[in-house]
């Protein structure tokens, strides 16, 4: 579905992506590692809002910078690490953006287009404050607004850069099981810092200093211990009610 070809991003002076290549297919992959690892930056170069300097990402085949710019934006959804959290649209106005899309900037919406909003506001519980302006929600409610708002585009891959920021724990097991349902149907790629979620994911592809260190499913024995490996032996791997956790190495 998406697929990235020996990405280099240079941001500034800095090499942020060497010669990352994966390939994402339908499901949820969950992108990890430490700090300054590239994950946001590979991510945007997914989404075609970084262009690498050697490489090529390419969606269903064919190279990102082939697509004409609204239908790439009718099959990929991007969400923010911080989104906006000023401007006088009202939540389910926020939401109703990511029709745009489908409806152009003159066009009127549609049955279709309320329906796909309405549905968007229902997956990720925002729908009581639909009436409320952005700059008068909680962090945590308007980035419940904003994912609703990439939901709504329908597009069949979705990009979410740490998507459970601002989240109390209710929230972010609630938005763990949208990824999972979403997972039958869609290609999901997010960025979590929050581990024990990203091992609820199908595949982990796992970075440091803007190089793969491993990918594969959180099952494998390898994948676990090129994780670990990654974070300086910080995190040790559990299994907890038939899951596995990401548990902090606490002993000197």
């Amino acid at each position: 579905m998406l697929e990235a070809r020996g990405l280099f991003v240079e941001l500034g002076q800095r090499e942020v992506l060497r010669g990352v290549s994966a390939s994402l297919a339908p499901g949820w992959t969950a992108i990890v590692g430490p700090n300054g690892a590239g994950k946001s930056t590979l991510l945007r170069a997914l989404a075609g809002l970084v262009v690498p300097s050697r490489g090529e990402v390419r969606l269903e085949g064919r190279p990102l910078a082939d697509w004409p710019r609204r239908v790439r934006a009718q099959r990929l959804a991007w969400l923010a690490q911080s989104g906006p959290a000023s401007g006088e649209l009202t939540a389910r106005e926020t939401v109703a953006l990511g029709r745009l899309p489908h409806q152009g900037l003159l066009g009127e919406s549609t049955p279709a287009d309320e329906a796909a909003v309405e549905a968007a506001m229902h997956a990720t519980g925002c729908t009581a404050w639909a009436a409320r302006r952005l700059q008068a929600l909680s962090g945590g409610e308007r980035q419940r607004v904003l994912l609703a708002r990439a939901l709504a585009t329908g597009a069949p891959v979705l990009l979410l850069d740490e998507p459970t920021a601002h989240l109390d724990p209710p929230h972010q097991v609630a938005l763990v099981r949208l990824l999972r349902r979403l997972a039958s149907t869609h290609t999901v790629v997010t960025v979590l810092h929050e581990l024990t979620l990203a091992l609820r994911a199908d595949h982990l592809l796992v970075l440091r200093e803007g190089v793969v260190q491993a990918e594969g499913a959180p099952a494998e024995p390898a994948l676990r211990a090129a994780l670990q490996a990654t974070f300086d032996h910080a995190i040790h791997i559990d299994e907890r009610g038939g899951h596995p956790v990401a548990l902090p190495c606490l002993e000197d």
